[in-house]
């Protein structure tokens, strides 16, 4: 039955990423003759990828409160690499990863075609400024101010450098709180932590269950009225509160 359930997925989700594969190839041609392709144009349809993905991976995901009305920084604790598509499935938005992720077989290329920006571990130099102008373009962007994924127990802290974007630009901080539950607990399969490898963690996480992904967007910050250092503060704060809360949420179908 396990096994049965492992090849029925990864068939689905081959075939996710060959329509993926053909989206970045697209985008990846255009650019080769000379036309960069808009920013919103790799959104919607690194928006319609992520929802055909997200509807691949064993999970049933449940979101409660409000989509921000204009681009704004989005801000979430960081467990998997799940988490991307999690959060890319519920409206098109460009994300800032690690250097490391760029080098990945294929999920590499694929988000660099998507869009994403890239942070190497350290260095700084213009990417506020880059981020600022992303987001006063009127295009959405999300992070995991953490830095690194842990093991949804609790949220780390904050880098407060990476929100200079949202004081400049004057865009809104968006917090969004992961929580990712089997069987009622915390999920320990979930979270993509330590020396653990992406092949590994995939075949784990398809050959299980099907687990519950909760998705609080919690009210949003005005980033023209603090200092990064209080924003970092406020919607580490708020979201902390709400992974740990143990109460169940209220549901509404993502």
């Amino acid at each position: 039955m396990v096994r049965l359930r492992l090849c029925g997925r990864l068939l689905r989700l081959s075939l996710v990423l060959a329509e993926g594969s053909l989206y970045a190839a697209a985008l990846a041609l255009r650019e080769r003759l000379g036309g960069a392709p808009p920013t919103a144009l790799r959104q919607r349809l690194t928006w319609r990828f992520m929802r055909h993905l997200r509807a691949a991976l064993p999970f049933e995901v449940q979101v409660r409160g409000r989509l921000p009305d204009g681009p704004a920084l989005w801000l979430a604790n960081h467990v998997s690499w799940t988490d991307i598509t999690v959060l890319g499935a519920l409206c098109p938005l460009s994300f800032l990863a690690k250097a490391e992720v760029a080098q990945w077989p294929l999920a590499g290329w694929l988000a660099r075609q998507a869009g994403t920006l890239f942070i190497r571990r350290g260095a700084s130099g213009d990417l506020g400024e880059q981020l600022a102008v992303h987001l006063q373009h009127g295009h959405p962007l999300a992070l995991f101010p953490e830095g690194t994924s842990s093991d949804g127990r609790d949220v780390l802290r904050f880098h407060p450098r990476l929100l200079a974007a949202a004081v400049a630009s004057g865009a809104p901080i968006q917090p969004v709180a992961l929580r990712y539950r089997r069987h009622g607990q915390r999920d320990a399969l979930a979270p993509f932590v330590d020396d653990d490898t992406l092949p590994a963690h995939l075949l784990r996480l398809l050959g299980a269950e099907r687990a519950q992904v909760e998705v609080i967007l919690l009210p949003p910050l005005d980033s023209t009225a603090l200092a990064r250092s209080e924003l970092a503060r406020r919607s580490h704060a708020a979201i902390a509160a709400a992974v740990v809360d143990a109460a169940p949420p209220s549901q509404a179908a993502a």
